[in-house]
């Protein structure tokens, strides 16, 4: 079972969530495994998403993202690769690195925002049609102007069932609570603002339905 974590930008903080519910997800019990089909970040960097991931799944970072998709230099990722002289690549070759387990649930984190290019060919959106997560957990922030990126999002991923998450929520800030209570009652978005309640949501929403006992 896949759950993708995909964000309205760069920056929302996918990484630190994708990271702090699968830690959460273990801790329950869970066998969790993370993938990020490709990665591109600054030589500066003191770590990488990869690595992140990697320290909360358990896994070694080049599971996580195959070592030479790793591009060191912070542009979307086949811009990055074009800039470095890398070979192109395409979505199809992502999805086929991939190598999820078969059992268990598997964590994959995109890139930038949803339309973001990821690939020669595509995008978020392309990568959740080519692996049709059970959930794709949608990253944004909380203030102003994250109404329009969320609608903006959920419409470019549809038909994928969507849970937001705003990170770095203050339950003091009028314009957070407001944005948050606009998602639920005029989008009809599950929309959560804590991590607890992030993991309690989706482990129920991702639970199978008990099976139909016939009556006698």
């Amino acid at each position: 079972m896949i759950v993708l974590v995909a964000g309205t930008g760069t920056g929302v903080g996918k990484t630190f969530v994708a990271a702090a519910v699968v830690r959460a997800w273990r801790a329950r019990g869970f066998a969790v495994s993370v993938r990020k089909p490709v990665q591109s970040f600054s030589p500066a960097d003191t770590g990488t998403d990869a690595e992140l991931l990697a320290s909360a799944s358990g896994e070694d970072p080049h599971t996580v993202c195959p070592p030479h998709r790793w591009i060191p230099a912070a542009m979307a990722p086949p811009i990055a690769a074009g800039k470095l002289g890398l070979p192109p690549f395409t979505t199809e070759e992502l999805v086929r690195e991939l190598a999820a387990p078969a059992h268990g649930l598997t964590v994959v984190e995109s890139v930038g925002g949803v339309r973001s290019p990821i690939s020669i060919d595509g995008d978020t959106t392309d990568l959740a049609d080519a692996i049709d997560p059970a959930l794709v957990l949608l990253v944004a922030d909380a203030g102003l102007g994250t109404i329009n990126a969320v609608r903006l999002s959920l419409d470019a991923l549809a038909p994928h069932r969507v849970v937001v998450f705003l990170n770095r929520f203050d339950p003091n800030d009028e314009v957070h609570v407001e944005n948050a209570e606009w998602l639920r009652s005029h989008q009809g978005v599950v929309t959560l603002t804590s991590l607890d309640a992030l993991v309690v949501t989706v482990s129920d929403l991702l639970r199978p339905p008990a099976p139909v006992v016939p009556e006698a």
